[in-house]
């Protein structure tokens, strides 16, 4: 049996990094794990390619050669994969595809031959079974949420690793909270499954074995959703793995902002070696806060908790959302406020998305909010063409103020202040560098040359530098690597710019 699997090309969105990339010498920044978990989940006697979009073309020949074709798709891979699916089915092959974007999404793709909704482990061997005996149903999916300790290794030799900017893995899938916006719970529930540390820990071996010496995410819905867990059998493992093999990889990992409140586990990951950490913090108004169910955020100073695990030694990144029912005209430049005085360098903030297997999404479709293709055409819609929802705001004004949030943060002068709070804040754990590599190189070459020689706001990135210098000289690859970031996020709000004013015309 031949399969190809097709990773879909990825839309321009904040966990890109393209333009950032590119100067690194890097395709994209993250493997696609799920997929290589499920192609090790496959008969070894079975011939399998894997096509990464982002870092290769995929040709006719792959498809040809092929007696299955294997489709995984996030969301923000949606018009990559209708485009794949129509050049796969022109050439004639079966389609069996996968992934959050079916399993949330599946009334979208009937057309789709097969349907794999859910996680795999207990749906493949089935689905090998009918496949093995040309008998393929329509749909396969999961009457439970299989234990994560069934997951293998992901199948690495399918893939070029020097292609991405960090490797990924996974410890656990759910979440405790239930944020109303939010479709993990629906994806991979509300109960953390976590794995055992002998898994984690052959898992980190087949990254060390192959060669890997970087980056490492560990792709979690909330990493600190089992804390006693972590804190007694996950990380030790981990803090000794590292220290035997002398720290190979700087981690990352999402966790949510009561992290902050938990001294011992901030210190046990630092010692574990993870240095950034991402966190949902929505907004710094709460009654949003109240409104989306996150309500771990709520009665605590922000700001305060922020500083808290950066002061633990992690680069705090952070998610925002426009578009509460709840957001008064004032929203916009408090987000902004927040962000610069928070020194979160790397702020993602987007308008609200409501997910079809979410909270809200059942709340709107009730009260006949939702926008559909009947509701697109109306023409006093016209103005709602980035939402698919019908906001309380001016949806205008909305659009408006979240391009005033973005081009805002991301300007030049705004974006090397907010590196400067973060760097004063900042007391990373002293582990032993890491080897210099010619990516490295040419991350130092980019950054001096597009931000300090041809930008437009080069004086910041020089006042930046001598800050740093005289201020926070151990911190000085931060305040060289961290402009680069500048090339990314300066583009998403010129390309969000570009969208609402030709909207407007």
């Amino acid at each position: 049996m031949k399969i190809l699997l097709i990773y879909p090309e990825c839309e321009e969105t904040f966990w890109n990094f393209k333009k950032v990339l590119k100067v690194l010498g890097k395709k994209a920044a993250y493997p696609p794990l799920g997929f290589l978990t499920v192609a090790a989940m496959l008969p070894d006697y079975w011939e399998k390619k894997l096509i990464d979009m982002n870092c290769e073309t995929l040709r006719d020949e792959h498809i040809e050669w092929a007696d299955y074709v294997f489709i995984s798709s996030i969301i923000g891979q949606k018009h990559s994969t209708n485009r794949v699916f129509d050049r796969v089915h022109e050439i004639g092959k079966t389609v069996i595809a996968g992934g959050s974007l079916f399993t949330t999404g599946c009334e979208e793709f009937s057309h789709i031959d097969t349907l794999v909704l859910g996680e795999s482990e207990e749906i493949i061997p089935t689905l090998i079974k009918d496949m093995e005996n040309n008998n393929l149903k329509k749909i396969y999916s999961m009457e439970e949420f299989p234990s994560i300790q069934k997951a293998p290794i992901p199948a690495w030799d399918l893939i070029d690793l020097s292609n991405y900017n960090s490797v990924c893995i996974q410890l656990s899938r759910g979440c405790p909270f239930n944020c109303e916006f939010c479709d993990v719970v629906h994806l991979n529930g509300r109960t953390p499954r976590i794995k055992s540390k002998e898994q984690i820990i052959a898992e980190l071996d087949s990254i060390y074995k192959i060669g890997w010496r970087a980056g490492v995410f560990f792709v979690d819905d909330n990493f600190i959703g089992n804390k006693a867990i972590l804190k007694k059998e996950i990380l030790p493992a981990i803090i000794k793995w590292q220290k035997e093999n002398k720290y190979p990889f700087a981690l990352s990992t999402q966790a949510s902002i009561n992290l902050s409140d938990d001294q011992k586990l901030m210190k046990m990951m630092t010692d574990a070696g993870f240095a950034t950490v991402f966190v949902g913090i929505e907004t710094p108004d709460p009654d949003g806060l109240e409104e989306c169910g996150k309500y771990h955020n709520k009665n605590r100073n922000l700001l305060e908790s922020v500083k808290r695990i950066q002061n633990m030694g992690f680069e705090v990144n952070a998610g925002f959302i426009l578009g509460f029912d709840s957001d008064k005209a004032t929203v916009f430049q408090n987000q902004i406020d927040f962000i610069q005085k928070s020194g979160i360098v790397a702020a993602m903030v987007g308008l609200l998305n409501v997910s079809p297997k979410s909270r809200l999404h059942d709340r709107l479709k009730k009260a006949n909010r939702l926008i559909d293709n009947k509701n697109a055409s109306n023409e006093n819609t016209s103005e709602l063409s980035d939402l698919n929802f019908i906001p309380k705001m001016d949806a205008a004004t909305l659009i408006d103020g979240h391009l005033k949030v973005l081009t805002t943060i991301y300007s030049p002068r705004f974006y090397f202040a907010r590196i400067k709070t973060f760097l004063r804040e900042y007391r990373p754990k002293k582990i032993k560098p890491p080897k210099i590599r010619f990516y490295h190189i040419r991350g130092l070459v980019s950054s001096l040359w597009f931000l300090g020689i041809r930008n437009s706001g080069r004086h910041y990135y020089w006042s930046l530098l001598l800050w740093s210098i005289f201020n926070r000289p151990g911190l000085l690859p931060y305040a060289v690597g961290l402009p680069l970031g500048l090339l990314h996020f300066r583009s998403l709000a010129w390309a969000t710019e570009y969208n609402t004013y030709y909207r407007e015309s």
